[in-house]
Formats: structure tokens, C-alpha cells, sequence
């Protein structure tokens, strides 16, 4: 089966040319895309099970088309949709694919292949220099789609960051959710044990550390301001 993506840059035709002679299903065709770093392959047998799909039905245009894509099923009709519409079909089924990917992810199953991905260093590194390369996970501002994209947690410093690939950092936020990384980090909870706490950098003076009071001495104005008052 072939698949297109609306969303793909005429410097990824290369890659489409080379992915529709190749006779993998749509869910590793997608995943392997430049920018999809991020995604793991859902089982499909979790696609299957209607329980897990349950309501995005109301979230996701052209709900049935996108599904059938996704599971490689020819769509009953699917003759009968124009070119505008088959675009359509192909954004619903990365929409959708990306709202049961943030559901997956939250299964043992679904953390155990990010666990691979996370040892991997596939979700980056954290760029805080004192954090010192730490690998990073992948989580959302908001488990809404459309509302921010996605950005990299780092377990080391506790902090978010934006993905360096600005392919990365075009992935909607919600495929990944607020919940993933943390959940992960409970379950793998070595990794937290493991990495030391993040170093705070210490600003200095001609090599003397400066102290807090230093940013709050008082101005010539605000001293004349005082012996005014007086």
C-alpha cells in the first residue's frame, strides 16, 4: 500500500518515493518519517480494541477512512473521495494515530518500548549544559490536541525544553501528553536514582561567588529618596 502525507516537504519526497516500494505497514512507514523520531509503533492489536479508541471517534474527522489507513484496510467507498479529501484522510490518520500513541505510551506495554527508545537517546538530550548531555523525554504541554507542540523533559534538572529538530518540534504536544514522562519515571524509577541532581551554576566576580544582598544595595536615588524623608 501506498501512503502520502500533506504535511511532507518536497525534501522528503526522497524518503516517500523510497517508503512506497517498501512493503511495511502505514504505523512503521510512519514512524520511520524524518521528524517522527518520537513515536514508537503501536501494536495493533491495541488499534484493534475499540475500548482503546474510545470517544476519539468525536475528536477525529473522517474517523473510519483514518482508521482503515492506519490498519492498512482498504476503505469501503474510498473510490468515491476526492483528492481534497483523501489529503484529509491522511491528516486524520496522523491525528489519530497520535491520539492513541499518548494513550499506548501509558500502558506497560507502551512504556516498555519507549524504556528502548529512552536508552537509545531517540527523544535527545537535555542542552542545559550543567545537566551534561542527560537524555530527555518527550512530553506535552496540554493532552488537547492543537494546543502546543511537543517538548523534551529532562529527569536530570526537572526542567522542558524545545526539541532541537525543528521537524520535532512541529509534532503536536497532545500525541505525547502531560502525563507520559512522569509515569515513566515512576516506573523506571532507577533512572532518578541513578542521575545525580543537576549542578546550579554559581555566578562570580573575579572569581568570588557574589551574594544575594549584592543585587539589592541601595541606589544614590533611593538614598537621597531615605535622608529626604528623614
Amino acid at each position: 500500500m501506498k501512503y502520502f502525507s500533506g504535511q511532507l516537504s518536497e525534501t522528503d519526497e526522497s524518503d516517500v518515493s523510497a517508503s512506497e516500494e517498501d512493503d511495511s505497514s502505514w504505523v512503521t512507514w510512519f514512524c520511520s518519517l524524518q521528524g517522527n523520531e518520537f513515536f514508537c509503533e503501536v501494536d495493533e492489536d491495541y488499534i484493534q480494541d475499540d475500548f482503546n479508541l474510545s470517544g476519539l471517534n468525536l475528536q477525529v474527522p473522517y474517523y473510519d477512512y483514518a482508521l482503515d489507513l492506519i490498519l492498512d484496510i482498504d476503505s469501503p467507498h474510498e473510490e468515491m473521495l476526492t483528492e481534497e479529501q483523501h489529503e484529509l484522510v491522511e491528516s486524520a490518520a496522523e491525528m489519530l494515530y497520535g491520539l492513541i500513541h499518548q494513550r499506548f505510551i501509558l500502558t506497560s506495554r507502551g512504556l516498555s518500548t519507549m524504556y528502548e527508545k529512552f536508552k537509545n537517546v531517540d527523544f535527545g538530550r537535555c542542552p542545559r549544559v550543567l545537566c551534561g548531555g542527560a537524555p530527555s523525554l518527550p512530553v506535552g504541554q496540554a493532552d488537547i490536541p492543537r494546543t502546543s507542540t511537543v517538548k523534551i523533559f529532562c529527569p536530570k534538572c526537572g526542567d522542558i525544553y524545545y526539541p532541537r529538530s525543528k521537524l520535532q518540534g512541529n509534532i503536536d504536544g497532545a500525541y505525547f501528553g502531560t502525563t507520559f514522562p512522569h509515569l515513566f519515571l515512576m516506573q523506571y524509577n532507577h533512572l532518578l536514582h541513578s542521575a545525580k541532581t543537576a549542578s546550579k551554576y554559581t555566578p562570580k566576580i573575579f572569581g568570588f561567588k557574589i551574594h544575594e544582598s549584592a543585587y539589592h544595595q541601595p541606589t544614590k536615588k533611593s538614598q537621597k529618596k531615605k535622608e529626604s524623608n528623614k
